[in-house]
This record gives C-alpha cells, sequence and structure tokens, in this order.
C-alpha cells in the first residue's frame, strides 16, 4: 500500500516551483482546483518531506461569509490574507490544529485556498512521528489539521513566501480530467448560512486520503 511513498527520482526531478502568476489569478475556485495534484515541500532542519495536495478548500473573501475576512474583517491574525498571493496563512483551530492556507489574488483582495488533504510522497517516516502514531495509515494526510502537522507547518509560518526554498508549492506535471475531480460544499461552515452551500471545495475522487468520503 505504501510502496510508492519512497523516494521518487522521476517526481523531485520534474519539481518546479509554482510561479507568482499561479496565485495572483482572480477566481478562488479554479485556483483551489488546479492545485489538485501539486506539491506541498518543506525542509525544516534536516527534515525534508512532500505531500501532494488532494483536497482543497476555497474561501472569497470580503463576500464570501465563511471566510476570516468576511465584510473587509481584519485582524491581526487575518493581515496576512490582505498581503501578497503565494504567501502562507496559517492558523490556530480550537487552539489544537494548525491550518494551512495559500493566499490568492492581488494585495488588498483576502482569498485563500485551505488545504484540507495530501498524500505522502516523500518523508513519510517523519510523517508518522510528527503525528505520533505507531504505524502509517490513511489519516497521516487525511484533514488539515493531519496536514500541517506532517508537514511541520504552524502558525509560525504564516505570512511565509511559498517560493522558499523550506517551504514552497510545486508542480510535476501530474493533470487530472474532469472526471477525476468531485466538487461538493464546504465542510463544517453551517454558521455561513447560504454560502455553505457554496461548490468551493475540490478533490480527487476516490482518493484515500480525502478527508470526509464523498457521497456519489
Amino acid at each position: 500500500m505504501y510502496k510508492n511513498l519512497h523516494l521518487n527520482t522521476v517526481i523531485l526531478l520534474k519539481m518546479k516551483k509554482l510561479q507568482q502568476d499561479f496565485f495572483e489569478r482572480k477566481q478562488v475556485t479554479k485556483i483551489a482546483r488546479d492545485l489538485l495534484g501539486k506539491l506541498i515541500v518543506t525542509r525544516f532542519g534536516n527534515e525534508y518531506t512532500v505531500g501532494r495536495i488532494v483536497e482543497t478548500e476555497a474561501y472569497n473573501g470580503v463576500t464570501d461569509k465563511a471566510s476570516h475576512a468576511y465584510c473587509g474583517r481584519r485582524t491581526k491574525r487575518t493581515e496576512v490574507m490582505f498581503g501578497q498571493a503565494g504567501n502562507a496563512y496559517v492558523y490556530l483551530c480550537y487552539g489544537i490544529h494548525h491550518l494551512f492556507n495559500v493566499v490568492t489574488n492581488i494585495e488588498g483582495i483576502p482569498h485563500a485556498v485551505l488545504i484540507r488533504a495530501m498524500e505522502p510522497v516523500e518523508g513519510l517516516e517523519i510523517m508518522v512521528q510528527r503525528l505520533k502514531k505507531a504505524k502509517p495509515d490513511f489519516s497521516v494526510g487525511r484533514g488539515p489539521g493531519n496536514v500541517a502537522r506532517a508537514l511541520g507547518i504552524n502558525i509560525l509560518h504564516s505570512g511565509r513566501d511559498l517560493q522558499s526554498d523550506d517551504f514552497f508549492l510545486a508542480d510535476d506535471g501530474r493533470k487530472f480530467s474532469g472526471s477525476q475531480v468531485t466538487v461538493t460544499s464546504r465542510i463544517g461552515v453551517d454558521y455561513a448560512a447560504e454560502d455553505a452551500l457554496l461548490p468551493y471545495r475540490f478533490c480527487l475522487t476516490g482518493n484515500p486520503y480525502v478527508s470526509r468520503p464523498v457521497k456519489l
């Protein structure tokens, strides 16, 4: 089940950092969909980990009742959302889970994409240790809290440029057709009234790391 999680030379050779124009596009839903299959790379200290994004959620800024920036709300925590596209927005949920988001659009427009799930590509043993698990299973990359913890991401990384040498997003050429992507409403945003029903969640159909199975 995990034989593909050893060092993959082909992936690493083909891997190219996502550039600024990828993040600066206006449609946050398009970016959320396009992030599927992209790689999150962290090299903190001597610990190198890579995860492939398999589930995302889009947050549409000041008009989105589910967004931290709804109605232009600005706080010390959310100020990074109004900044440069391609930066990390990491916040603490329930005082326990660090959630990793990618800031998009241009400065002043607080769009963001939450990374909800990833499939381990490299550094599985490190991820398992970080999660304090006895052995690997699909929960390693399932759910946004586990994504951040497995990859070593925390609120100290909020505001970091995602083109850094030790923390970046990359493309290795993996593409997915329309039938391979499932679109649903977001999870856990019932407080957002009608906006909770928006089709802003994107995931790879049938991927075992997706945070909540999709009923087809």
